[in-house]
């Protein structure tokens, strides 16, 4: 047992299996005692089951740790606020926060219903700021507290998930945003990118597998070609340890601690056994002219500009028949 959250609370949401059961595990070893979340659905979202999270804490307890259990949704705002209740009800405050909890809805845009765009983006994205509304008024009150939002690679682009990229990708704006708002409290946010070999990464069909690698080798092979480096992460490379879920954990469990609070609003990669530091948006290439462009201008000064050794997501290919 270490003693780096002696004392402290943290809450980790979909801590009932794979990767949040791991970051729940870390932190109950590491002396923090554990709000264990889980709505205890399956991957898809549907049904629910007390069983998960009572077996981690079940298992933290028997490692001399300390956590209770909640079953609440993140989904909606009044459940949220339950999990953080269940925290200041049984410990008296809340220092972390680790939301975890996600659904896939994996579809091609042409496949994709209303119901899958909103049902994903109601966990991930708006499960978030559920999470974070709850949780900030406390941390504000002792300044002090530090915020994981798990967010994914995938939010870069990845074929048939594009309600679950923008979740993702949305969690990282409002991290940024966050970093900036509770600087003065504080309080560090930031998200992170994990991966490893869990039930969702599991219900990935093989076709979409083969598809995002195919799109990342050609995208890679068009990077080389014009000397730059690719935009999409690759996938966990080294021995099958290397995709142990548990990997994420060291990395998310440092952000969370006092020694993490020295980075703030940051995209950090947890997956494997690297730690990646992502670098923020900024301008690669800029035209400048001294009035409003025009189109014959554009055609002329785009391809040899801005257009030029672009390396696009999927490179060209022959249209579908």
């Amino acid at each position: 047992m270490g003693s780096r959250l002696e004392g402290q609370v943290a809450i980790v949401t979909g801590a009932g299996r794979g990767i949040g059961r791991s970051v729940a595990k870390l932190l109950a070893e590491e002396g923090a005692s554990v709000v264990v979340n889980d709505l205890g659905g399956g991957v898809d979202g549907e049904g629910d089951s007390s069983t998960p999270a009572d077996q981690v804490v079940e298992e933290i307890r028997s490692a001399g740790g300390t956590a209770v259990a909640n079953h609440d949704s993140v989904a909606e705002f009044d459940s949220a606020a339950r999990i953080v209740q269940t925290a200041l009800d049984n410990f008296g405050r809340v220092d972390v926060l680790n939301h975890v909890a996600g659904i896939l809805r994996d579809r091609m845009i042409f496949n994709m219903t209303e119901g899958e765009w909103d049902e994903v983006l109601q966990v991930h994205l708006y499960g978030a700021f559920n999470m974070v509304r709850n949780v900030v008024p406390h941390m504000i009150n002792q300044r002090y507290g530090r915020i994981v939002l798990f967010s994914s690679g995938s939010g870069l682009g990845a074929s048939g998930q594009a309600n679950y990229a923008t979740a993702k990708e949305g969690m990282v704006g409002f991290a940024r945003a966050l970093s900036r708002e509770l600087d003065e409290f504080g309080i560090s946010v930031n998200a992170v990118y994990p991966g490893g070999a869990t039930r969702m990464t599991e219900t990935i069909p093989e076709s979409t597998t083969q598809l995002r690698q195919q799109q990342r080798g050609a995208a890679a092979s068009a990077a080389a070609g014009g000397g730059q480096m690719a935009t999409q992460g690759a996938p966990i490379q080294g021995p099958p340890e290397a995709r142990d879920a548990e990997n994420n954990a060291p990395k998310a469990v440092y952000l969370s601690s006092e020694a993490g609070g020295s980075i703030t609003g940051q995209v950090i990669g947890v997956s494997g056994w690297p730690m990646t530091l992502y670098s923020p948006r900024h301008v690669a290439k800029s035209i400048h002219k001294n009035g409003r462009w025009t189109l014959d201008e554009l055609d002329d000064l785009m391809p040899v500009s801005l257009g030029a050794g672009l390396v696009n997501p999927v490179p060209p290919a022959e249209p579908r028949q």
